[in-house]
């Protein structure tokens, strides 16, 4: 919790971000993703200064638990004296004990943010989903949160002027606009609508410029002249060099492998394959390199339309 401090921005943690997206597609499917088409409602987590403390995050706390579909788990809230905004004790549930940083207690309108970091650290936890080491591990908690309908709350709590700052989470406020961004795109669902704080819609709206931009790179119909150009000069110094290793040109998303010696030779030898991004799920696609392709991923569903 940066409480006054400086906040970090930009994109540190972007591939670490998109690997959070791929793993969650992968380990919830598709179809499970599409359950949370709707995120939390701003009336259902509202929490004014007149609200009992602890009634009011019991009952912030149980629409979490709602939202993530954890049915059987029961959240106890305390308040303390800590570092971070809160910290939930992973047991073997039902019950889950989650302190929050006393701040709250005249901070209340943000206990919403602070419950959706940690009721998901719940349902990750009975996912059995986690990346390695602290830092990844509440990157992945942070983007699961945004991606599954709960997540706008913390990017919400962020608010910077001249003289003080706030900032829930491990996400930068630009990447969690992505990953905002991100769900937007998928469900037509616009979190703008709900955001208290003009610094989170400032950061919402650069992370939708690049969540888009991740949809107009070559080899997608949909990029641009310069990339097009970028693509076919990497595209024809792959088929004069091929090697039997993946070749990856510098700062582009795509790379070139060889085909197998019976692949349909050309004039440059056998047919080239490039692999990319998913831009909804980030798993890589692998195509041949033949002109306009229509390929599906098959972990997202989506439908992209090549030209190799």
């Amino acid at each position: 919790m940066a409480n006054g401090g400086p906040v970090e921005h930009g994109y540190p943690h972007l591939e670490t971000v998109r690997a959070a997206i791929n793993a969650l597609y992968k380990r919830l499917s598709y179809d499970t993703v599409q359950t949370f088409a709707t995120s939390v409602a701003p009336v259902d987590v509202a929490f004014c200064d007149t609200d009992d403390l602890h009634l009011g995050a019991q009952r912030v706390a149980r629409e979490m638990v709602r939202h993530y579909r954890l049915p059987d788990a029961r959240m106890i809230i305390g308040f303390r004296e800590m570092t971070h905004a809160a910290n939930v004790e992973l047991a073997a549930g039902p019950e889950y004990f989650i302190e929050l940083n006393d701040r709250f207690r005249t901070h209340r309108g943000d206990i919403g943010a602070a419950l959706a970091h940690e009721v998901m650290h719940v349902y990750l936890h009975r996912l059995d989903l986690s990346f390695p080491g602290t830092r990844d591990n509440e990157i992945l908690t942070d983007t699961a949160a945004a991606y599954l309908g709960a997540g706008w709350l913390l990017l919400d709590a962020f608010r910077e002027d001249a003289t003080s700052s706030q900032k829930l989470g491990y996400l930068t406020p630009e990447e969690f606009g992505y990953v905002l961004a991100k769900r937007a795109l998928v469900f037509d669902e616009d979190p703008a609508i709900w955001f208290t704080s003009p610094q989170a819609y400032t950061a919402y709206t650069a992370g939708m410029e690049l969540a888009r931009r991740d949809t107009r790179q070559p080899p997608l119909t949909a990029a641009g002249w310069a990339g097009r150009r970028r693509y076919a000069r990497d595209r024809r110094h792959a088929q004069d060099h091929q090697a039997p290793d993946a070749s990856r040109p510098a700062g582009v998303p795509y790379s070139f492998t060889p085909g197998s010696p019976g692949s349909s030779p050309g004039d440059h030898g056998p047919l080239l394959r490039v692999s990319f991004p998913c831009p909804t799920c980030h798993q890589r696609i692998r195509v041949p390199v033949r002109g306009r392709v229509r390929a599906r991923c098959g972990v997202c569903r989506t439908v992209l339309e090549c030209d190799t």
